[in-house]
């Protein structure tokens, strides 16, 4: 991994995009970005500096005159995604039609916290899509029980070497490539400078440490009776573990070793002392301080969306987007509600994500991919491969892969940082810069077939247990890790 010096550029307010992994050389579009000299600078030097011809490229891979049909599910725009990404969607479909007007295009957009059990019932009953672009997370389980057909980069044109290593490791199983990354991502701590002046803190000066979070969220509820921290802890969904991970690899914790340079995946760390701290910094939050939102127990970021706005919670982690989406909020407002959500937006800052009482700082590494499906799964028993590559190799597009991440995440295709649209995303995206610099510190989840089911259902669950007062924090935490090791057969 390099080791970015981003600390200068972000105080002189240079604005770059988000990414979520380790750096990675490339050789059609990102051979000639030296990412030696990575910084806010230089991936604004290079914006605006490559054309590609999206339509030219994928007609020499499938021309654009083929006739066929495709079925195709996606994970959709959340609810709490600003208006520009939603357009942004509406864009690729209305643009793939044109390419391939000959095409018959069957697409559906699915949540989140709905698509991977919606697709797991749909397989079981051989009615899968042709196609499918999924969480970070789903890769490697569907690839691993048979489902998916082999697919690579190079499928489609491009060269594995366009797309970071951390996203073609979640794509991989057992030594063969299953997918394309369509984006990737990273987070960062959102504050409301004015709601710190008012509680006495500092305002142009976040957390620094995980620590710091629960003493900040409580000085915030002692002294203005509103919620510091947005807790997420909401059973069977996403943000859950897209928000605690962090903490507990900052802590020193983790399920494995999914944190160190070179994990194995054969130790259990969840019931680790490390881990215990980072679940007890929680539950000191919601049980003893009661300084997080009551609902913190079923809410996602998106519930956290109202209460910011309002001046009425402190703290979130989210994405760049969030800026925009508070831009929305408030604009929609009306009368007193608008002069305080206008001050809100005012007093938003970005910052780095905490680290852990011995420094350790660490996000998430996330993203999407897509699949194509094994013909005998497919509702009528066939894919039309040539369709599917059509699409596939739009989306993956510098182009695409740029413009349907707009203002969330970030594209998958190392190409996309080199094209106008890059530039335009630099120049109207406020906040970009921080996320960048959490590059260094993203984590991939573990990239095994049982991750999702650890991530969206034993993380939130041991959460669950010890903030309701089910089980301690000690037990929760070790209830946990026997979950994981039976899950994977007694590690």
């Amino acid at each position: 991994m390099i080791t970015l010096k981003l600390g200068r550029a972000i105080a002189r307010g240079a604005v770059v995009s988000a990414m979520s992994v380790s750096l990675l050389t490339s050789s059609v579009f990102a051979q000639s970005v030296d990412l030696s000299k990575w910084s806010p600078e230089y991936v604004r030097s290079i914006a605006g500096t490559e054309e590609f011809d999206t339509v030219g490229h994928c007609n020499s891979i499938v021309p654009t005159d083929y006739t066929g049909r495709l079925t195709f599910w996606y994970q959709g725009i959340f609810e709490g995604d600003p208006e520009v990404m939603r357009q942004n969607y509406r864009d690729f479909f209305a643009a793939f039609r044109a390419t391939y007007p000959n095409i018959q295009l069957e697409e559906q957009g699915i949540t989140y916290n709905e698509l991977l059990d919606k697709f797991r019932t749909a397989l079981l009953g051989n009615a899968a899509p042709m196609a499918i672009r999924l969480q970070i997370l789903g890769g490697t389980e569907f690839a691993a029980k048979g489902y998916l057909e082999p697919l690579k980069p190079e499928d489609v044109g491009y060269s594995t070497n366009d797309f970071w290593p951390g996203a073609m490791k979640a794509v991989t199983w057992d030594g063969v490539t299953y997918g394309i990354p369509t984006n990737n991502e990273t987070m960062a701590l959102i504050w409301n400078a004015d709601i710190f002046k008012q509680a006495g803190l500092d305002p142009d000066s976040p957390p620094a440490t995980w620590d710091d979070v629960v003493a900040y969220s409580k000085q915030i509820h002692d002294k203005l009776g509103i919620s510091g921290y947005g807790l997420v802890a909401k059973q069977n969904a996403g943000n859950t573990p897209y928000r605690f991970m962090p903490q507990l690899w900052g802590f020193g914790g983790g399920v494995f070793d999914e944190a160190d340079a070179a994990p194995t995946y054969q130790e259990v760390r969840l019931n680790s002392e490390a881990s215990k701290r980072a679940l007890q910094a929680s539950y000191d939050m919601y049980v003893r301080d009661k300084s997080v939102p009551v609902s913190a127990l079923t809410n996602t970021q998106a519930d956290n969306q109202a209460p910011f706005i309002s001046g009425q919670l402190a703290m979130v982690i989210s994405h760049p987007s969030e800026y925009a989406r508070m831009l929305e909020l408030a604009a929609a407002a009306t009368g007193a509600d608008k002069e305080v959500a206008d001050k809100v937006v005012e007093n938003m800052r970005y910052g780095l994500i905490p680290t852990g009482p011995d420094g350790k700082r660490a996000v998430v590494f996330g993203g999407s991919n897509i699949h194509i499906l094994k013909s005998e799964y497919v509702e009528g028993g066939k894919v039309d491969e040539q369709a599917a590559k059509a699409l596939i190799c739009m989306w993956t597009s510098p182009e695409w892969s740029l413009k349907l991440a707009w203002a969330g995440s970030n594209p998958g295709n190392l190409g996309g940082f080199k094209t106008k649209w890059m530039k335009e995303r630099l120049d109207t995206i406020k906040f970009l810069d921080v996320t960048t610099s959490m590059l260094p510190y993203g984590i991939p989840f573990p990239a095994l077939p049982q991750a999702p089911e650890i991530m969206n259902i034993i993380i939130p669950d041991m959460m669950q247990n010890a903030l309701t007062g089910a089980m301690t924090v000690d037990q929760a935490a070790e209830d946990a890790a026997q979950k994981v090791k039976d899950l994977m057969g007694g590690l």
